[in-house]
Protein backbone atom coordinates (compact mmCIF):
# COMPACT_ATOMS: atom_id res chain seq x y z
CA UNK A 1 0.00 0.00 0.00
CA UNK A 2 1.09 3.60 -0.56
CA UNK A 3 1.66 5.40 2.73
CA UNK A 4 2.63 8.94 3.64
CA UNK A 5 3.96 9.72 7.12
CA UNK A 6 4.09 13.43 7.96
CA UNK A 7 6.61 14.10 10.72
CA UNK A 8 9.85 12.17 11.21
CA UNK A 9 10.18 12.50 14.95
CA UNK A 10 10.32 9.47 17.19
CA UNK A 11 6.89 8.04 16.32
CA UNK A 12 6.83 9.05 12.68
CA UNK A 13 10.26 7.69 11.79
CA UNK A 14 9.75 4.36 13.56
CA UNK A 15 6.28 3.99 12.00
CA UNK A 16 7.49 4.83 8.50
CA UNK A 17 10.54 2.57 8.64
CA UNK A 18 8.61 -0.38 10.05
CA UNK A 19 5.77 -0.05 7.50
CA UNK A 20 8.36 0.00 4.73
CA UNK A 21 10.05 -3.05 6.25
CA UNK A 22 6.84 -5.09 6.01
CA UNK A 23 6.48 -4.23 2.33
CA UNK A 24 4.58 -0.94 1.99
CA UNK A 25 5.65 1.96 -0.24
CA UNK A 26 6.33 4.83 2.20
CA UNK A 27 7.07 8.51 1.75
CA UNK A 28 8.07 10.39 4.92
CA UNK A 29 7.62 14.16 4.95
CA UNK A 30 9.37 16.62 7.26
CA UNK A 31 9.73 20.40 7.00
CA UNK A 32 13.31 20.22 8.30
CA UNK A 33 15.40 20.04 5.15
CA UNK A 34 18.58 19.14 7.03
CA UNK A 35 16.88 16.20 8.73
CA UNK A 36 15.50 15.01 5.39
CA UNK A 37 19.00 15.19 3.91
CA UNK A 38 20.37 13.12 6.81
CA UNK A 39 17.60 10.51 6.52
CA UNK A 40 18.20 10.08 2.80
CA UNK A 41 21.70 8.82 3.67
CA UNK A 42 20.21 6.17 5.97
CA UNK A 43 21.28 7.86 9.19
CA UNK A 44 18.80 8.09 12.06
CA UNK A 45 18.63 11.39 13.98
CA UNK A 46 17.49 9.48 17.10
CA UNK A 47 19.07 6.64 19.03
CA UNK A 48 16.78 3.62 18.88
CA UNK A 49 18.13 0.03 18.77
CA UNK A 50 17.31 -1.73 15.51
CA UNK A 51 16.05 1.37 13.71
CA UNK A 52 19.15 2.17 11.61
CA UNK A 53 19.24 -1.38 10.25
CA UNK A 54 15.62 -1.51 9.05
CA UNK A 55 15.87 2.08 7.79
CA UNK A 56 18.89 1.29 5.64
CA UNK A 57 17.30 -1.94 4.36
CA UNK A 58 14.14 -0.06 3.36
CA UNK A 59 16.15 2.63 1.56
CA UNK A 60 18.16 -0.01 -0.29
CA UNK A 61 14.92 -1.74 -1.34
CA UNK A 62 13.50 1.65 -2.40
CA UNK A 63 10.47 1.16 -0.17
CA UNK A 64 10.98 4.40 1.76
CA UNK A 65 11.71 7.93 0.57
CA UNK A 66 12.13 11.23 2.38
CA UNK A 67 11.06 14.69 1.27
CA UNK A 68 10.23 18.16 2.58
CA UNK A 69 7.51 18.50 -0.09
CA UNK A 70 4.17 17.80 1.55
CA UNK A 71 2.37 17.95 -1.80
CA UNK A 72 4.45 15.00 -3.01
CA UNK A 73 3.69 13.06 0.14
CA UNK A 74 -0.06 13.72 0.10
CA UNK A 75 -0.24 12.90 -3.61
CA UNK A 76 1.60 9.60 -2.97
CA UNK A 77 -0.28 8.20 -0.01
CA UNK A 78 -3.65 6.52 0.11
CA UNK A 79 -3.12 6.42 3.87
CA UNK A 80 -1.75 9.63 5.41
CA UNK A 81 -0.31 9.50 8.93
CA UNK A 82 -0.10 12.67 11.00
CA UNK A 83 2.85 12.02 13.32
CA UNK A 84 3.99 15.46 14.46
CA UNK A 85 4.71 16.45 18.04
CA UNK A 86 2.08 17.58 20.55
CA UNK A 87 4.28 18.95 23.36
CA UNK A 88 2.88 20.37 26.56
CA UNK A 89 2.17 24.06 26.85
CA UNK A 90 3.07 25.96 30.03
CA UNK A 91 -0.36 25.19 31.53
CA UNK A 92 -0.07 21.46 30.77
CA UNK A 93 -2.40 21.38 27.80
CA UNK A 94 -1.28 19.85 24.49
CA UNK A 95 0.20 22.20 21.91
CA UNK A 96 -1.78 21.34 18.78
CA UNK A 97 -0.25 23.92 16.44
CA UNK A 98 1.69 21.34 14.44
CA UNK A 99 -1.28 19.00 14.04
CA UNK A 100 -3.40 21.95 12.95
CA UNK A 101 -0.85 23.08 10.37
CA UNK A 102 -0.50 19.58 8.92
CA UNK A 103 -4.28 18.96 8.78
CA UNK A 104 -4.86 22.22 6.91
CA UNK A 105 -1.96 21.49 4.59
CA UNK A 106 -3.31 18.02 3.80
CA UNK A 107 -6.61 19.63 2.77
CA UNK A 108 -4.80 22.16 0.60
CA UNK A 109 -2.95 19.42 -1.27
CA UNK A 110 -5.58 16.70 -1.60
CA UNK A 111 -6.44 15.62 -5.12
CA UNK A 112 -9.14 13.35 -6.52
CA UNK A 113 -9.68 9.99 -4.87
CA UNK A 114 -10.15 8.51 -1.42
CA UNK A 115 -7.76 9.00 1.50
CA UNK A 116 -7.55 7.76 5.05
CA UNK A 117 -6.07 10.41 7.36
CA UNK A 118 -4.64 8.84 10.50
CA UNK A 119 -3.97 10.60 13.79
CA UNK A 120 -0.82 8.83 15.03
CA UNK A 121 0.14 11.78 17.21
CA UNK A 122 -1.19 11.66 20.76
CA UNK A 123 -4.04 14.15 20.62
CA UNK A 124 -6.75 15.26 23.09
CA UNK A 125 -10.14 13.59 22.99
CA UNK A 126 -12.22 15.08 20.19
CA UNK A 127 -9.27 15.80 17.91
CA UNK A 128 -10.46 13.42 15.20
CA UNK A 129 -13.50 15.55 14.38
CA UNK A 130 -11.36 18.68 14.72
CA UNK A 131 -8.82 17.34 12.20
CA UNK A 132 -11.66 16.55 9.79
CA UNK A 133 -12.87 20.16 10.07
CA UNK A 134 -9.36 21.51 9.41
CA UNK A 135 -8.88 19.29 6.36
CA UNK A 136 -12.18 20.56 4.99
CA UNK A 137 -10.99 24.12 5.64
CA UNK A 138 -7.86 23.37 3.63
CA UNK A 139 -9.91 21.87 0.84
CA UNK A 140 -12.06 24.98 0.75
CA UNK A 141 -9.00 27.16 0.14
CA UNK A 142 -8.30 25.46 -3.19
CA UNK A 143 -9.36 27.47 -6.23
CA UNK A 144 -11.12 24.48 -7.72
CA UNK A 145 -12.32 22.15 -5.01
CA UNK A 146 -11.44 18.58 -6.11
CA UNK A 147 -13.75 15.60 -5.83
CA UNK A 148 -12.18 14.17 -2.70
CA UNK A 149 -13.38 11.62 -0.17
CA UNK A 150 -11.58 11.05 3.09
CA UNK A 151 -12.07 9.62 6.55
CA UNK A 152 -10.19 10.26 9.77
CA UNK A 153 -8.91 7.36 11.90
CA UNK A 154 -7.38 7.45 15.36
CA UNK A 155 -4.55 4.91 15.59
CA UNK A 156 -2.64 5.67 18.80
CA UNK A 157 0.89 4.34 19.28
CA UNK A 158 2.06 2.39 22.31
CA UNK A 159 5.80 2.38 21.64
CA UNK A 160 8.37 2.15 24.40
CA UNK A 161 11.57 4.04 23.74
CA UNK A 162 14.48 1.63 23.50
CA UNK A 163 12.29 -1.21 22.17
CA UNK A 164 10.08 0.68 19.72
CA UNK A 165 10.96 -1.48 16.72
CA UNK A 166 10.17 -4.64 18.68
CA UNK A 167 6.90 -3.11 19.92
CA UNK A 168 5.86 -2.22 16.37
CA UNK A 169 6.22 -5.80 15.18
CA UNK A 170 4.96 -7.37 18.43
CA UNK A 171 2.16 -5.13 19.71
CA UNK A 172 -0.14 -6.08 22.57
CA UNK A 173 -3.00 -4.64 20.52
CA UNK A 174 -3.78 -2.34 17.61
CA UNK A 175 -6.42 0.32 18.24
CA UNK A 176 -8.42 1.74 15.33
CA UNK A 177 -11.02 4.42 15.94
CA UNK A 178 -13.38 5.54 13.18
CA UNK A 179 -17.02 5.57 12.13
CA UNK A 180 -16.06 4.46 8.61
CA UNK A 181 -15.98 0.73 7.85
CA UNK A 182 -14.13 1.55 4.62
CA UNK A 183 -11.32 3.28 6.51
CA UNK A 184 -11.12 0.50 9.10
CA UNK A 185 -10.86 -2.13 6.36
CA UNK A 186 -7.93 -0.27 4.74
CA UNK A 187 -6.15 0.07 8.09
CA UNK A 188 -6.59 -3.65 8.78
CA UNK A 189 -5.12 -4.43 5.35
CA UNK A 190 -2.19 -2.13 6.15
CA UNK A 191 -1.44 -3.95 9.39
CA UNK A 192 -2.21 -7.51 8.20
CA UNK A 193 1.46 -8.65 8.21
CA UNK A 194 1.73 -7.50 11.83
CA UNK A 195 -1.70 -8.74 12.90
CA UNK A 196 -0.89 -12.21 11.53
CA UNK A 197 2.50 -12.24 13.31
CA UNK A 198 4.57 -12.48 10.12
CA UNK A 199 7.22 -10.30 11.73
CA UNK A 200 6.95 -11.41 15.36
CA UNK A 201 10.15 -11.97 17.31
CA UNK A 202 10.82 -14.76 17.98
CA UNK A 203 8.67 -16.50 15.35
CA UNK A 204 6.01 -18.56 17.07
CA UNK A 205 2.55 -19.94 16.55
CA UNK A 206 0.94 -17.06 18.39
CA UNK A 207 -2.68 -15.98 18.03
CA UNK A 208 -3.32 -12.91 15.87
CA UNK A 209 -2.70 -9.49 17.41
CA UNK A 210 -5.98 -8.21 18.93
CA UNK A 211 -7.48 -5.33 16.96
CA UNK A 212 -9.70 -2.98 18.93
CA UNK A 213 -12.15 -1.29 16.55
CA UNK A 214 -13.99 1.58 18.21
CA UNK A 215 -15.09 5.18 17.74
CA UNK A 216 -12.71 8.12 17.45
CA UNK A 217 -13.14 9.45 20.99
CA UNK A 218 -12.73 6.04 22.63
CA UNK A 219 -9.55 5.35 20.65
CA UNK A 220 -8.12 8.70 21.74
CA UNK A 221 -9.09 8.00 25.36
CA UNK A 222 -7.48 4.53 25.29
CA UNK A 223 -4.07 6.10 24.70
CA UNK A 224 -4.40 8.58 27.56
CA UNK A 225 -5.98 6.08 29.94
CA UNK A 226 -3.21 3.52 29.33
CA UNK A 227 -0.34 5.95 29.97
CA UNK A 228 -2.10 7.50 32.97
CA UNK A 229 -2.66 4.07 34.52
CA UNK A 230 1.02 3.13 34.14
CA UNK A 231 2.10 6.47 35.61
CA UNK A 232 -0.22 5.93 38.59
CA UNK A 233 1.16 2.40 39.09
CA UNK A 234 4.74 3.72 39.24
CA UNK A 235 3.80 6.53 41.62
CA UNK A 236 1.94 4.04 43.79
CA UNK A 237 4.88 1.64 44.17
CA UNK A 238 7.16 4.59 44.93
CA UNK A 239 4.84 5.70 47.74
CA UNK A 240 4.90 2.16 49.14
CA UNK A 241 8.72 2.17 48.85
CA UNK A 242 8.90 5.34 50.92
CA UNK A 243 6.79 3.68 53.60
CA UNK A 244 9.06 0.60 53.41
CA UNK A 245 12.05 2.84 54.10
CA UNK A 246 10.41 3.96 57.32
CA UNK A 247 9.14 0.62 58.62
CA UNK A 248 12.06 -1.60 57.58
CA UNK A 249 10.37 -3.58 54.79
CA UNK A 250 12.03 -4.37 51.42
CA UNK A 251 10.12 -2.96 48.46
CA UNK A 252 11.55 -5.59 46.12
CA UNK A 253 9.94 -8.35 48.16
CA UNK A 254 6.72 -6.36 48.49
CA UNK A 255 6.58 -5.76 44.72
CA UNK A 256 7.17 -9.45 44.08
CA UNK A 257 4.43 -10.42 46.50
CA UNK A 258 1.80 -8.12 45.08
CA UNK A 259 2.91 -8.53 41.46
CA UNK A 260 2.14 -12.25 41.55
CA UNK A 261 -1.50 -11.33 42.03
CA UNK A 262 -2.99 -11.76 38.55
CA UNK A 263 -5.22 -8.76 39.16
CA UNK A 264 -2.16 -6.53 39.64
CA UNK A 265 0.72 -7.97 37.59
CA UNK A 266 4.44 -7.41 38.02
CA UNK A 267 5.12 -4.80 35.34
CA UNK A 268 5.76 -1.17 36.33
CA UNK A 269 6.29 -2.11 39.98
CA UNK A 270 9.97 -1.17 40.07
CA UNK A 271 10.42 1.47 42.75
CA UNK A 272 12.95 4.19 42.18
CA UNK A 273 13.38 7.81 41.20
CA UNK A 274 10.08 8.14 39.35
CA UNK A 275 8.93 8.36 35.76
CA UNK A 276 10.05 10.82 33.13
CA UNK A 277 10.26 11.08 29.36
CA UNK A 278 8.04 12.67 26.77
CA UNK A 279 4.85 10.65 27.29
CA UNK A 280 3.71 10.10 30.86
CA UNK A 281 3.93 13.68 32.11
CA UNK A 282 2.47 15.16 28.95
CA UNK A 283 -0.37 12.66 28.66
CA UNK A 284 -1.36 12.72 32.32
CA UNK A 285 -1.40 16.51 32.28
CA UNK A 286 -3.48 16.59 29.09
CA UNK A 287 -6.01 14.16 30.56
CA UNK A 288 -6.27 16.25 33.74
CA UNK A 289 -7.00 19.35 31.65
CA UNK A 290 -9.48 17.55 29.39
CA UNK A 291 -11.42 16.42 32.45
CA UNK A 292 -11.40 19.98 33.83
CA UNK A 293 -12.77 21.27 30.51
CA UNK A 294 -15.79 19.06 31.17
CA UNK A 295 -16.17 19.98 34.84
CA UNK A 296 -14.43 17.02 36.47
CA UNK A 297 -11.40 17.01 38.78
CA UNK A 298 -9.15 13.93 38.46
CA UNK A 299 -7.77 13.77 42.00
CA UNK A 300 -5.88 10.47 41.56
CA UNK A 301 -4.03 11.78 38.50
CA UNK A 302 -3.12 15.02 40.27
CA UNK A 303 -1.77 13.04 43.23
CA UNK A 304 0.18 10.81 40.82
CA UNK A 305 1.97 13.85 39.39
CA UNK A 306 2.73 15.28 42.84
CA UNK A 307 4.12 11.96 44.12
CA UNK A 308 6.36 11.70 41.07
CA UNK A 309 7.74 15.21 41.53
CA UNK A 310 8.49 14.50 45.17
CA UNK A 311 10.10 11.13 44.39
CA UNK A 312 12.86 12.78 42.38
CA UNK A 313 14.01 14.53 45.55
CA UNK A 314 14.31 11.33 47.60
CA UNK A 315 17.89 10.72 46.44
CA UNK A 316 18.85 14.25 47.50
CA UNK A 317 17.33 13.60 50.95
CA UNK A 318 19.30 10.36 51.24
CA UNK A 319 22.52 12.16 50.33
CA UNK A 320 21.79 14.77 53.00
CA UNK A 321 21.15 12.05 55.59
CA UNK A 322 24.57 10.51 54.91
CA UNK A 323 26.77 13.47 53.95
CA UNK A 324 24.81 16.08 55.95
CA UNK A 325 25.79 19.37 54.27
CA UNK A 326 26.08 19.00 50.47
CA UNK A 327 27.67 22.40 49.83
CA UNK A 328 31.20 21.80 48.57
CA UNK A 329 30.63 18.08 47.98
CA UNK A 330 31.03 16.37 44.59
CA UNK A 331 28.22 14.05 43.49
CA UNK A 332 28.49 11.76 40.47
CA UNK A 333 25.47 10.61 38.50
CA UNK A 334 25.48 7.28 36.70
CA UNK A 335 23.08 7.89 33.82
CA UNK A 336 21.32 10.97 32.50
CA UNK A 337 18.66 9.83 30.03
CA UNK A 338 15.18 9.19 31.43
CA UNK A 339 15.53 5.45 30.70
CA UNK A 340 18.18 3.14 29.18
CA UNK A 341 18.63 2.49 25.46
CA UNK A 342 17.60 5.98 24.42
CA UNK A 343 19.19 9.40 24.07
CA UNK A 344 16.00 11.13 25.23
CA UNK A 345 16.50 13.72 27.97
CA UNK A 346 12.94 15.08 27.97
CA UNK A 347 11.68 15.42 31.54
CA UNK A 348 14.52 13.17 32.73
CA UNK A 349 14.67 12.77 36.55
CA UNK A 350 18.41 13.47 36.32
CA UNK A 351 17.67 17.08 35.39
CA UNK A 352 15.71 17.63 38.60
CA UNK A 353 18.49 16.03 40.65
CA UNK A 354 21.12 18.21 38.97
CA UNK A 355 19.11 21.37 39.67
CA UNK A 356 18.56 20.49 43.33
CA UNK A 357 22.17 19.49 43.99
CA UNK A 358 23.44 22.64 42.28
CA UNK A 359 21.03 24.76 44.34
CA UNK A 360 22.46 23.19 47.50
CA UNK A 361 26.02 24.05 46.46
CA UNK A 362 27.21 20.63 45.33
CA UNK A 363 29.42 20.04 42.30
CA UNK A 364 27.74 17.59 39.91
CA UNK A 365 29.46 15.20 37.52
CA UNK A 366 27.80 12.60 35.30
CA UNK A 367 28.48 9.71 32.97
CA UNK A 368 25.96 8.31 30.49
CA UNK A 369 26.75 5.71 27.79
CA UNK A 370 25.01 7.77 25.10
CA UNK A 371 25.24 11.37 26.29
CA UNK A 372 28.95 11.09 27.15
CA UNK A 373 29.76 9.91 23.63
CA UNK A 374 27.79 12.61 21.83
CA UNK A 375 27.83 16.36 21.45
CA UNK A 376 24.82 16.50 23.79
CA UNK A 377 27.19 16.84 26.74
CA UNK A 378 28.06 20.36 25.62
CA UNK A 379 24.50 21.54 26.22
CA UNK A 380 24.32 20.77 29.94
CA UNK A 381 24.61 23.45 32.59
CA UNK A 382 25.70 22.87 36.19
CA UNK A 383 27.13 19.44 35.39
CA UNK A 384 30.45 18.10 34.12
CA UNK A 385 29.78 15.19 31.77
CA UNK A 386 32.68 12.74 32.03
CA UNK A 387 33.79 10.33 29.30
CA UNK A 388 34.11 7.17 31.41
CA UNK A 389 32.94 5.82 34.81
CA UNK A 390 36.35 6.00 36.50
CA UNK A 391 36.76 9.69 35.66
CA UNK A 392 33.28 10.15 37.08
CA UNK A 393 34.17 8.44 40.36
CA UNK A 394 37.46 10.27 40.82
CA UNK A 395 37.08 12.74 43.69
CA UNK A 396 33.36 12.09 44.28
CA UNK A 397 31.80 12.06 47.72
CA UNK A 398 28.93 9.88 46.49
CA UNK A 399 27.51 8.30 43.36
CA UNK A 400 23.84 8.14 42.38
CA UNK A 401 22.66 5.54 39.87
CA UNK A 402 19.94 7.42 37.99
CA UNK A 403 19.47 5.34 34.81
CA UNK A 404 19.56 1.54 34.80
CA UNK A 405 21.81 0.98 31.79
CA UNK A 406 22.89 -2.68 31.54
CA UNK A 407 26.51 -1.53 31.21
CA UNK A 408 26.36 -0.35 34.82
CA UNK A 409 26.02 -3.93 36.07
CA UNK A 410 29.61 -4.76 35.08
CA UNK A 411 31.58 -1.62 35.96
CA UNK A 412 34.79 -1.92 37.98
CA UNK A 413 33.21 -0.71 41.21
CA UNK A 414 36.23 -1.73 43.26
CA UNK A 415 38.47 0.68 41.37
CA UNK A 416 35.75 3.35 41.39
CA UNK A 417 35.45 3.08 45.20
CA UNK A 418 39.20 3.60 45.59
CA UNK A 419 39.02 6.78 43.51
CA UNK A 420 36.26 8.36 45.62
CA UNK A 421 36.52 10.57 48.69
CA UNK A 422 33.67 8.58 50.26
CA UNK A 423 32.55 5.30 48.63
CA UNK A 424 28.80 5.90 48.86
CA UNK A 425 26.30 4.78 46.22
CA UNK A 426 22.61 5.69 46.11
CA UNK A 427 20.90 3.17 43.83
CA UNK A 428 17.86 5.12 42.65
CA UNK A 429 16.64 2.18 40.54
CA UNK A 430 17.33 -0.72 42.95
CA UNK A 431 19.30 -2.09 40.03
CA UNK A 432 22.69 -3.11 41.40
CA UNK A 433 23.70 -6.00 43.67
CA UNK A 434 24.13 -4.76 47.22
CA UNK A 435 26.47 -7.59 48.48
CA UNK A 436 28.80 -7.10 45.49
CA UNK A 437 29.07 -3.37 46.09
CA UNK A 438 29.50 -3.71 49.84
CA UNK A 439 32.22 -6.32 49.29
CA UNK A 440 34.36 -3.74 47.42
CA UNK A 441 33.84 -1.08 50.07
CA UNK A 442 30.72 0.82 49.07
CA UNK A 443 28.04 2.00 51.45
CA UNK A 444 24.97 0.99 49.46
CA UNK A 445 21.60 2.77 49.80
CA UNK A 446 18.55 1.73 47.80
CA UNK A 447 14.98 2.98 47.53
CA UNK A 448 12.58 1.31 49.93
CA UNK A 449 15.18 -1.18 51.10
Amino acid sequence: MKVCVIGTGYVGLVTGACLAHIGHDVVCVDNNAEKVKLLKTGQSPIYEPGLPEILQQAIAAQRIHFTDDIDAGVHHGEILFIAVGTPSLADGRSDMRYVEAVARSIGEHLREGYRVIVNKSTVPIGSGDWVRMLVLDGLGSQTERPQVEFDVVSNPEFLREGVAVYDTFNPDRIVLGSSSSRAIALMQDLYTPIITRQFSTPPAALPPVPVVVTDLSSAEMIKYAANAFLAVKISYINEIANVCDRVGADIREVALGIGLDSRIGSKFLQAGIGWGGSCFGKDVSALIHTAEDYGYSTEILKACVQVNQTQRLVVVEKLQQILKVLKGKTIGLLGLTFKPDTDDMRDAPALTVIDQLSRLGARVKAFDPIVSQSGMRDGFSNVLVETDPKRLADGCDALVLVTDWKQFLTLDYGEMARLMNHPILIDARNFLDRPTLEAVGFKYVGIGR
